[in-house]
């Protein structure tokens, strides 16, 4: 797993690095790594033109020492200063040695000599950025935007909060973000996250000085591991059986497509219960299907209940009965605007709870509270948010978004990776909340936390959505039938070779 850290963490883990190494040891190693990652993606470094936006702080001297390295490998690099008299004095005396120029930001030319770079170097802001960017940072921003080159940002791209992924006005549009020690929490989430692009995390010893991290990102591996292959004793009962309240007349669809993620994400069974029942039957005869009430569906070891079911007193009652189980439960759209009205509902389960709201239906939790999860709906600090909505009503929360947030009541949270802008389409989070249920049935026999199986389960939804997305637009449907290939992929049974379809 991949520990994400906040600012201040990060600061603190340097402080004894920092303290046991000669002065600029740190900024040198960094800058190796930078300049490493730059001629890298640059692939020939020679006669190459490389724009440096250099701010008065320490990644401002990342900046110019990486400079210094390209230059000397032939790289025609010039460094555009935003406070020449504040800026980084031992890496301006580098950069001049190895050869390269030095500008002053607002000089002629200075927007066009950024805009047709073959790569420009973001080091204006770094992690203890505040308030925005200035005047002179937004045109140059707007310069390399508009620009043909690769765009990196030392550590953070300027503009965001490392800790939160939050957004005050324009923010650098990174491809790639070259971070330093650790990866930080507003390179993966928010709108952090659409402006940091691919994230390479270069280690500068702060690995034994990090405190133990509370939230983490899932790679392959790590799903992998949590996804037990069935062995030669197993039988369908033994696998995880998944019971599904969803759809209705009205919205068969919901039913379908959940019902249908549930058995591609390969539980042992799958019992249908609701008003979708003629329509699951027919899309999925693997399916155990009544149109009664989730009591007579038969056991099972998990509940999803809510997308499509309606909001009547049929439906009450039915997310009544089914958080009244002594299994996990996993309620997502319209019974999370019933569970909004009436919380107690959920309030001192004794089994496992797992939410999966998008920010409106977050938003329903806390108007009904009179604000305070995120304040004013979800906020821009997201795992903040899902934080305290997770330890208000003692459940796992999955906030949805382009990085899913899953957040459990101890404060332990999980960052989605594998998200994607083409999932922003009807009927995704019905397939998403069917893989969830699945992987929550296994519980039993894995021995994954809930908050655990909420993870895995989103990585598998983004995974399935970005091969979806390889040929162009999706719809639902499309992630149920890329699930068993996205199980495949993570579990190293299929070529890698997925190209990234996310914005």
């Amino acid at each position: 797993m991949i520990g994400l850290y906040t600012a201040d963490e990060v600061r603190a883990a340097e402080e004894p690095v920092l303290a046991a190494t000669p002065e600029g040891a740190l900024m040198q190693r960094a800058a190796t790594g930078l300049a490493t990652v730059c001629g890298r993606l640059l692939g020939s470094v020679y006669g190459r033109q490389v724009a440096l936006l250099v701010g008065t702080g320490n990644n401002g001297g990342d900046a110019l020492f990486a400079g210094a390295h390209l230059a000397g490998r032939g790289a025609r690099v010039t460094a555009v200063l935003l406070d020449p008299d504040r800026a980084h004095g031992p890496g301006l005396v580098a950069l001049r040695r190895s050869g390269g120029r030095v500008v002053a930001a607002g000089e002629e030319g200075v927007d066009d000599l950024v805009a047709r770079a073959d790569l420009v170097l973001d080091g204006m802001l770094g992690i203890g950025g505040r308030g925005g960017l200035r005047r002179d940072a937004v045109e140059l921003t707007w310069a390399a935007a508009d620009g043909a080159g690769i765009t990196v940002a030392v550590d953070v791209p300027s503009g965001i909060d490392a800790s939160t992924g939050e957004v005050d006005g324009v923010a650098f549009p990174a491809m790639h973000t070259v971070t330093f020690g650790a990866v930080k929490r507003g390179l993966v989430v928010g709108e952090g996250r659409g402006h940091a692009g691919q994230v390479h995390l270069i280690d500068i010893g702060l690995g034994p000085h990090l405190p133990a991290a509370t939230a983490w990102q899932l790679t392959d591996a790590d799903v992998a591991a949590r996804l037990e292959p069935p062995s030669a004793g197993d039988d369908k009962y033994s696998q995880g059986v998944v019971g599904v309240v969803a759809g209705s007349a009205t919205y068969p669809g919901a039913g379908v497509l959940c019902t249908g993620a549930a058995l591609r994400t390969r539980p042992g069974l799958v019992r249908y219960a609701g008003g979708a029942a003629d329509g699951v039957r027919a899309a999925w005869p693997e399916a155990i299907v009544t149109e009664g009430r989730p009591s007579e569906a038969g056991r099972v070891q998990a509940w999803v209940v809510g997308p499509g079911m309606g909001t009547d007193d049929a439906a009450r009652e039915a997310l009544a009965e089914v958080l009244d189980s002594d299994v996990p439960v996993l309620v997502d759209a319209d019974a999370l605007t019933l569970l909004a009205r009436n919380p107690a509902l959920v309030r001192g389960r004794s089994a496992p709870t797992l939410l999966t709201p998008h920010d409106r239906e977050f938003e329903r939790f806390v108007d009904a509270r009179g604000g305070g999860a995120g304040g004013h709906g979800v906020g821009g600090d997201r795992i903040a948010a899902a934080r305290t909505l997770a330890a208000d009503l003692g459940a796992v929360v999955l906030l949805k978004g382009d990085a899913t947030v899953v957040a459990d009541p101890d404060g332990t949270t999980f960052v989605n990776g594998t998200g994607t802008a083409w999932l922003a389409t009807a009927g995704t989070g019905d397939v998403l909340s069917g893989i969830a249920g699945a992987v929550l049935a296994t519980q039993g026999t894995t021995g994954l936390s809930t908050a655990a199986a909420a993870a895995v389960a989103a990585h598998l939804h983004g995974l399935a959505g970005r091969l979806a997305a390889r040929t162009g637009p999706l719809v639902a449907g499309d992630l149920v039938r890329c699930l068993p290939e996205a199980i495949g992929r993570v579990r190293g049974l299929l070529p890698p070779g997925l190209e990234d379809s996310g914005a």
